[in-house]
């Protein structure tokens, strides 16, 4: 068993070289095309000079994540409903994203979809995913807790829920170089180490081929960053944490080993609430990256704080309730 689990690490060097690879090739294109990231005109004006920065690189590490989920998962004989669903919950929320940054690019704008288009989207997948989880039978998460678990109604509302709520969770967080990727890194490779103890080999799988394209798409994402991953990669990577804490029966661990995506969206709702009801606002911008940039901290110590924070909290819920 330890040989075949060493082969998993595979998966990570299958998407790290592919991302390696294609990844500087996409940002030629991009720049070629003259393709780049659209400012929002509410947002922070120090960030004016990103303008123009290539994104949609989520396009790059999606297809070698998936491209490594089909092989691997063939080649190690793990390929499985849990692995199949991950990888069509990255596909179809990066498909969101990829219309939604379309969109901005096609027309020189920062507006996208709707908001109730893309919400709608969402839900229409989310309701993909626990059809494909009750129909196959999979466990249901025990940990739910004693008054929900046993009903799928509850369960497949807080799967919804779960899933929407990440993926724009992980998209209000994509705000600074770097920060989400090194966030990924860090969620990812935690429920890595949780589906390794449980065995469960093909969510093993799916989180180190997500690692490996995260570390290679941080070479070209930290400050100053080369490319950025657009809505096609944040809405991703949000709705495939939700899947795999579902699938691993974590669905709460994702509040604790995911407290970084938690407080920026809470600061978000937070300043949203505060000021229609007082007028006043509790930061000097939201999400609260921003706020501490307007506090006269640079982006690199935003980014190292903020990934500190996740990977104690990451050990912390690993020691606790994981040994």
């Amino acid at each position: 068993m330890q040989n075949w689990n060493f082969n998993f690490l595979w998966s990570f060097i299958s998407s790290l070289v592919i991302v390696s690879i294609l990844m500087p090739l996409f940002i030629k294109m991009m720049v070629v095309h003259k393709e780049g990231q659209q400012i929002r005109e509410e947002g922070p004006k120090w960030q004016n000079y990103k303008a123009g920065t290539p994104t949609m690189g989520g396009i790059v590490f999606l297809v070698a994540i998936v491209a490594t989920n089909i092989w691997a998962g063939s080649y190690l004989q793990v390929y499985s409903t849990a692995l199949f669903l991950v990888s069509l919950m990255l596909l179809l929320f990066g498909l969101i994203g990829f219309l939604d940054d379309f969109i901005k690019l096609k027309n020189n704008r920062n507006l996208g979809l709707y908001a109730w288009q893309k919400s709608l989207l969402q839900l229409l997948f989310a309701i993909v995913f626990i059809s494909f989880y009750f129909y196959q039978k999979l466990p249901i998460d025990l940990q739910v807790g004693p008054f929900i678990w046993h009903s799928k109604v509850v369960l497949g509302l807080l799967m919804i829920f779960w899933l929407v709520g990440f993926s724009n969770a992980v998209n209000l967080t994509d705000g600074l170089d770097g920060l989400v990727a090194g966030l990924s890194i860090i969620s990812y490779a935690t429920y890595a180490y949780i589906a390794y103890r449980q065995q469960n080999l093909d969510i093993l799988l799916v989180c180190l081929s997500v690692c490996g394209a995260m570390l290679s798409f941080l070479v070209f994402n930290h400050k100053p960053a080369r490319i950025f991953m657009g809505d096609v990669g944040s809405l991703a990577l949000g709705a495939g944490l939700a899947a795999i804490a579902i699938l691993l029966g974590h669905i709460w661990s994702l509040l604790w080993i995911g407290i970084v995506f938690v407080i920026e969206t809470a600061s978000v709702i937070i300043q949203v609430l505060v000021f229609k009801l007082t007028g006043k606002r509790v930061f000097k911008m939201s999400p609260i990256h921003h706020h501490f940039e307007m506090l006269g901290w640079s982006e690199w110590k935003i980014v190292l704080t903020f990934w500190l924070v996740s990977l104690i909290a990451s050990a912390s819920y690993l020691l606790i309730f994981i040994g």
